[in-house]
C-alpha cells in the first residue's frame, strides 16, 4: 500500500477509467481477437452450464463475459458490471450489436460487491483485480457471491519484462523525465505478477483447486505510429503525461519509443511484442 489516501486513490481511478472508456470503445473490436487467448482460458476454467447466473467484475467492453452468455443460455444470466458508467455504456452497445440479450448490467466495485451472498455461479474478472486498492479484499467479496461449488476465473498481467508491449511507453516518459517511476507498492498492471501472488490471494480468499497458468498474448502493430496511438487511446497514464508536452518533447518521447521497440521491429515497419498473462481458476 502507498501512503495515499485510499479512497484518494479510488476516486482518482474511477476518474481515470471514466475518461478512457471512450478510447477502449474504439478499439475494442481489435482488442476482442487480441485478448481471445485469454479469455477463452478464463471460460474453459468456469466449465459453465446452461441455466447458471455469471458475474463479470471490471468488464470493460464486455468481451469475456459476452462468451460466458453463449455458454449459460438458455435461462442462464449474465452480470456484466463495471465501476466506470461509460465502460457499461460501451458494454451495453456492444451486447446490442451482437444480439447478446441474456444480460444485465450493474456498476459494482470489486472491493465491495453490491450482491447478495452466495447469488452466483461463477465470476469472471480479466485484467482488473491488481487495479484496485485492496486486492485481498476484492478476493474476499468475490468468494462471499459465489455459491458453495461454485468457480471463479481471474487473469492478471505476468511480469513487466514479459510484457514490452506495456512496458516500453512508459520506459521512455521516465528516461525522458516527463513521468516518475511506477510506484512498485500502490495498485497497477504488475500488482499481482510477482510468482504466486495470485494464486495465494486465492487460497486466502478460501478458494480451493487453484490453477494458475502463463497465457502468451503477443501484441502486433503495423508500424510504430500504430503503437503509439493505441497506447494513447488505452492507457491514461500515458495519455495525460504525454498530451502535456510539447510537439517537441512528444517527438522525442516517438523516439525513444521507436529506440527501445527497435529490436521487435520488422523489416517491413510493423512492430511485434512479446505478452504474457497469468489466468487463474479455482473452486467455491
Amino acid at each position: 500500500m502507498t501512503s495515499e489516501d485510499p479512497d484518494a486513490q479510488r476516486a482518482e481511478s474511477l476518474e481515470r477509467w471514466e475518461r478512457s472508456a471512450p478510447g477502449w470503445g474504439k478499439r475494442a473490436t481489435r482488442l476482442r481477437p487480441a485478448f481471445m487467448a485469454v479469455s477463452a482460458a478464463m471460460i474453459d476454467a468456469l466449465a459453465l452450464q446452461p441455466g447458471q447466473r455469471v458475474l463479470e467484475l471490471a468488464a470493460g467492453p464486455g468481451d469475456v463475459g459476452f462468451l460466458a452468455a453463449e455458454l449459460i443460455a438458455p435461462g442462464g444470466t449474465l452480470i456484466c458490471s463495471d465501476g466506470a458508467e461509460a465502460m457499461l455504456e460501451v458494454a451495453r452497445a456492444r451486447a446490442g450489436e451482437a444480439g447478446i440479450d441474456n444480460v444485465e448490467f450493474a456498476r459494482l466495485e470489486l472491493e465491495w460487491i453490491d450482491l447478495p451472498t452466495a447469488s452466483v455461479d461463477a465470476v469472471l474478472c480479466r485484467f482488473g483485480i491488481m487495479l484496485v486498492v485492496d486486492p485481498p479484499a476484492a478476493g474476499q467479496e468475490i468468494r462471499r457471491v459465489v455459491r458453495s461449488g461454485g468457480r471463479v476465473a481471474l487473469a492478471v498481467w505476468d511480469v513487466g519484462e514479459s510484457n514490452p508491449w506495456a512496458t516500453i511507453p512508459g520506459r521512455a516518459l521516465v528516461a525522458l523525465g516527463h513521468a516518475a517511476p511506477p510506484d512498485r507498492d500502490g495498485p497497477g498492471m504488475f500488482a499481482l505478477a510477482v510468482p504466486g501472488a495470485l494464486a495465494q490471494l486465492l487460497e486466502a480468499a478460501g478458494f480451493e483447486d487453484i490453477d494458475v497458468q502463463t497465457v502468451s498474448l503477443d501484441r502486433s502493430y503495423t508500424d510504430l505510429d500504430a503503437y503509439l496511438q493505441e497506447t494513447h487511446d488505452l492507457s491514461f497514464m500515458f495519455r495525460e503525461s504525454f498530451d502535456r508536452l510539447t510537439q517537441s518533447q512528444r517527438a522525442d518521447v516517438r523516439g525513444r519509443i521507436g529506440e527501445l521497440a527497435e529490436s521487435y521491429t520488422q523489416d517491413d515497419g510493423s512492430v511485434q511484442l512479446p505478452g504474457s498473462a497469468l489466468v487463474a481458476g479455482a473452486g467455491a
